[in-house]
């Protein structure tokens, strides 16, 4: 995500929101100023989080959403439970 996502509490509220839709995956800041999801679990949970991931938590200014599937180490990387904020 890119945009004002960072220093709003986005992961905060992005794990908030994934630990309710009981999956799995990471969040965390990049660099340039968005915002990384790493994302597994049932399709239609998945596919709840993106559409939140549009709009974040009331005080983001999301502009972007880049979507792409994971490649096999990525998944690798998956925790086997919960939901994790990353530095």
């Amino acid at each position: 995500m890119t945009g004002q996502v960072q220093g709003v509490s986005y992961r905060a509220a992005a794990k908030a929101e994934a630990d309710d839709l009981g999956l799995i995956g990471w969040v965390r800041n990049t660099a340039d100023g968005a915002v990384e999801l790493l994302v597994g679990g049932a399709g239609p949970a998945v596919d709840a989080l993106l559409r939140w991931a549009e709009t974040g938590p009331e005080s983001a200014q999301v502009s972007d959403v880049d979507q792409r599937e994971a490649s096999a180490e990525e998944l690798a990387s998956l925790p086997q439970a919960g939901f994790e904020i990353r530095r």
